[in-house]
């Protein structure tokens, strides 16, 4: 490397030091875009580059507690890939989703959509743990659930994608917003691309960030109106399988059982695959929210882009890696607003 390179990173480093961690630094990369912009204009991107001088060992941190947290319970790899996508949801990807309750936070873990749903918090804490042992008061709570989803998928078997980073946490979250701005499995084709649309995200990612549903599990609490009142006529959705309805039925009964799980994808829950949308396709999608997406109801598209991911894993794999980029971009916090926190749970200064 040219010597003239390394004198300039050395000076970035140094700069970095003597600003403390509200310089943000980025090289090479646009400014944030989609999902709303970001929080911090005027200040450096997020980049990929963002911790190579400050905390270079990050990502390998991370995979090192992913492996061995996935290893003992292999459903945790679904939990913090949901994790992400319920913090991203509300109020940006800013890491309120890990915030407990304090005098001033009213947590979002005790949003309807995250009570008893949520989890892989420990796991978070555990990395972060890591992280301030290695690069005190550096790695941001925000940017390890980007890291801990991408790794989460590619240990699954999914694919890959560049993450950027330098997102910073914030010193506020909302149990309102996340009562409101996270879809329900509940939801109908119509209401899911209304959410997705406040979010910036289209037809496109909306299909292929369902396909997350590839691993992980459900509770029955969030199916059983599928299997005996769908319509608030004692009847199960017309929409599921005979067979299937009475395999869920065994599993999830009319009275009772609520937190009894079901994988979203039965016949291969632990793989990342595009096997989701096969299932969805034959009338075998767990959710609601699963199965309207091949209902029609005047969305053609989306159900063209059930059918292509359905014959072509590569195909979703490449959406699904681009709409999590395009996800993790959602209204980040950068520069000077918000903090590194020093534990995930709570705001500094406590």
């Amino acid at each position: 490397m040219p010597s003239s390179i390394i004198c300039m990173q050395l000076s970035v480093f140094f700069f970095m030091l003597i600003m403390g961690t509200n310089a943000t630094l980025g090289f090479g990369f646009g400014w944030v875009s989609g999902g709303g912009g970001g929080s911090g204009e005027g200040y450096a991107p997020l980049s990929p580059d963002f911790y190579d001088l400050s905390c270079p060992q990050a990502n390998d941190i991370v995979i090192s507690v992913l492996e061995k947290a996935i290893a003992q319970d292999p459903r945790m790899a679904a939990s913090l890939l949901r994790l992400h996508f319920h913090d991203c949801f509300v109020q940006g990807c800013d890491a309120s989703v890990l915030l407990d309750d304090s005098p001033t936070i009213a947590s979002e873990k005790r949003a309807k959509p995250n009570a008893n749903s949520v989890r892989g918090f420990e796991v978070i804490d555990e990395i972060k743990v890591a992280l301030e042992e290695a690069c005190p008061g550096v790695v941001s709570c925000a940017d390890i659930l980007t890291l801990a989803a991408r790794g989460s998928t590619v240990l699954s078997g999914g694919p890959y994608w560049e993450v950027a980073l330098g997102r910073r946490d914030s010193r506020t979250a909302s149990i309102n917003l996340a009562n409101v701005m996270i879809p329900a499995p509940t939801f109908n084709v119509q209401r899911l691309l209304a959410s997705f649309k406040q979010q910036g995200l289209d037809e496109t990612e909306l299909v292929a960030l369902s396909g997350a549903h590839t691993i992980g599990m459900a509770r029955c609490a969030s199916f059983k109106n599928r299997l005996y009142n769908q319509n608030g006529n004692n009847q199960p959705d017309e929409t599921l399988e005979k067979a299937f309805l009475n395999e869920l039925g065994s599993v999830c009964p009319a009275s009772g059982g609520d937190n009894n799980l079901s994988p979203l994808d039965y016949a291969s829950p632990k793989a990342f695959d595009n096997t989701y949308f096969k299932l969805i396709l034959g009338g075998r999608g767990l959710l609601f929210s699963d199965e309207t997406l091949v209902a029609g109801n005047g969305f053609p598209n989306i159900v063209e882009l059930v059918k292509a991911y359905a014959e072509d894993e590569a195909l979703f794999f490449s959406h699904f890696a681009d709409s999590m980029v395009k996800m993790g971009n959602i209204s980040p916090l950068m520069g000077s607003n918000g903090e590194v926190r020093q534990n995930c749970r709570r705001v500094n200064n406590y």
